[in-house]
């Protein structure tokens, strides 16, 4: 097999990895009260930080540049929204909105070179915004799919072993539920879809600094002359799932790789969502949910063989 047919299966199958586990990455929470997620998202981005130092260390520690940080603190404000999305609109839909606004503003700023990154060009220019349109079609379609968020966050027995008197028969009735958990129907799909849009274009903009840095790590007159093409400690690392994200963005180039690996995790999440946590519901639902799938898959396969 040729140097470039060997770069493309390694893109596509590490491309793979990462739509299955980014899809399967926020399951575990659906089994915990998580409150308003702060506390979460220190434990995540503690997590994170120790995958990253290990994978740095594998790599014999290239030098690091403080600037792809920046990606970091784009990634963790987005995520801080994880849990509200979770909670008012579920974790099948709200991966699938973020994820298809995360394809169009990740794909867009490597395709025109924004924010001073290189334009990436690619051998079929036209099926790659083909690939890269039916993708943020999809991402409306999904707007319509209503979801259905079972209560059953809590314990069972949530009977305290003490209680004490209440005399202000005023006080909130439910003092330890977060903010989202006392919004009305419609406020929490509006919070929630509006949340989803938001993390999806800072999620989009994560790889922004690291990109920039390995492109200009070609130019001699660069401070970053003769950065790492793989520069994983970024504090922006998403586990095993983004390592397999930057190996596809280097075989495949980040214009093809985000429109698959940002619209993909979707479907895992909705599978997800219908199957075990019962959160997508009806027969409208399921139809509508299968021709956004049809949508994201077309828009895949047009990416995926514009690079070829």
């Amino acid at each position: 097999m040729s140097s470039n047919g060997t770069d493309l299966t390694i893109g596509f199958v590490s491309s793979s990895v990462a739509v299955l586990l980014f899809g399967s990455n926020f399951v575990p929470l659906k089994k915990y009260d998580t409150g308003d997620g702060m506390f979460l998202q220190w434990v995540l981005c503690a997590a994170i930080w120790l995958i990253a130092v290990v994978v740095n260390l594998i790599l014999h520690c290239p030098k690091f540049w403080p600037f792809a940080m920046v990606g970091g603190c784009i990634w963790a404000t987005g995520n801080i929204a994880v849990v509200p999305i979770i909670k008012t609109i579920g974790l099948g839909l709200g991966i699938l909105i973020w994820g298809s606004f995360n394809t169009l503003t990740g794909w867009a700023s490597s395709r025109f070179g924004w924010f001073g990154m290189d334009a990436e060009e690619v051998a079929k220019p036209v099926l790659n915004y083909v690939g890269a349109g039916l993708s943020v079609v999809s991402a409306f379609i999904f707007l319509f799919i209503k979801s259905e968020i079972p209560n059953n966050m809590r314990s069972v027995d949530t009977t305290p072993l003490m209680t004490d008197h209440v005399i202000n028969n005023t006080q909130d009735s439910c003092p330890d539920c977060s903010w989202v958990d006392k919004l009305s129907t419609t406020q929490q799909r509006t919070v929630g879809c509006s949340l989803a849009v938001i993390s999806g274009i800072l999620y989009g903009s994560t790889f922004v600094p690291i990109i920039y840095i390995k492109d200009h790590s070609k130019r001699n007159d660069s401070i970053y002359a003769g950065a790492s093409q793989y520069g994983f400690l970024s504090g922006v690392l998403w586990a095993i799932a983004t390592c397999c994200w930057l190996i596809a963005n280097h075989d495949l180039s980040a214009v093809v790789s985000f429109p698959i690996i940002t619209a993909g995790p979707g479907f895992i999440a909705a599978m997800w969502g219908v199957f075990i946590f019962k959160e997508i519901q009806g027969l409208h639902n399921y139809l509508l949910m299968i021709f956004a799938f049809f949508i994201i898959l077309t828009g895949a396969l047009c990416t995926a063989f514009s690079k070829i």
